[in-house]
């Protein structure tokens, strides 16, 4: 009885023994240096592609992996291009479509971040109170930048999370602190999705046009800058009332923004 109680108390003092404090601290030390280690990893890539093209993107291969799945014989179309042999008009319209401040912010538009928010809640409600079958009209606004965007172009995915938003955060300070504003419009020109298989200015003008980047009309161009929001969607269905009306206003918007 004795030996049986006098394990047990030792058992306890084992238990009592364990460092718990240094464990949890060791813990915290290691996902701390991961996550470091991390940002260091993005940062060289960054430093890497400031001066080299991306052989791909991260959601190329996804996109292709999805293709497969029903066109086991399709390509990837992409063609790097520099940025002199891009059509200026397709610099304006991205840039008005997509964030008509880029040469002048730091990375982010927070009231742009704000206001998408307020207005994607405030359509999700309506929708919501619309009841089952019910169409309400309105799109889905993004708050994005281009230089935010390319951040998630180049190492990130489609996917929505409160730590794939914050990543893409720090990526973007990265890429405005190593890169120039030519060279972001030129990577995010050159690696936006523009259809299925279809990435980059160049695949671009091809498979819709039937041209070159540098030789994109402006018509031509805020067309593909339209399509931005739903590439794929726009290769499947064509020029729909909503998309040809985009396209006018963008070709408005154009002439009002300034590019690098």
């Amino acid at each position: 009885m004795a030996k049986a109680r006098n394990t047990r108390n030792r058992g306890s003092v084992r238990g009592r023994d364990i460092p718990w404090g240094k464990v949890v601290l060791g813990t915290v030390m290691a996902v701390l240096a991961f996550i470091l280690l991390a940002q260091f990893w993005y940062l060289c890539w960054v430093v890497w592609y400031s001066s080299n093209p991306p052989a791909s993107t991260p959601i190329m291969r996804s996109a292709m992996r999805e293709l497969h799945t029903t066109r086991p014989d399709a390509e990837l179309r992409y063609q790097w291009v520099p940025y002199e042999r891009i059509s200026s008009s397709l610099k304006r319209a991205v840039v008005a479509a997509e964030d008509s401040n880029f040469v002048n912010h730091g990375g982010v538009e927070w009231n742009a971040v704000r206001a998408a928010w307020e207005h994607n809640r405030t359509l999700a409600e309506r929708r919501a109170g619309a009841g089952e079958g019910a169409r309400v009209s309105g799109v889905m606004r993004g708050g994005s930048t281009i230089t935010q965007q390319l951040a998630k172009n180049l190492f990130l995915s489609n996917s929505r999370s409160y730590a794939r938003k914050g990543q893409e955060l720090v990526i973007t300070w990265m890429i405005e602190h190593v890169m120039s504003k030519e060279r972001i419009l030129e990577l995010y020109l050159n690696v936006a999705e523009w259809g299925e298989g279809v990435f980059g200015a160049q695949a671009a003008a091809q498979h819709h046009f039937r041209t070159n980047a540098s030789g994109l009309a402006q018509r031509q161009a805020a067309q593909l800058a339209a399509m931005l929001p739903n590439p794929r969607f726009y290769d499947q269905r064509g020029a729909t009332r909503y998309l040809n009306s985009r396209t006018n206003t963008i070709m408005l918007r154009m002439r009002q923004v300034s590019i690098p």
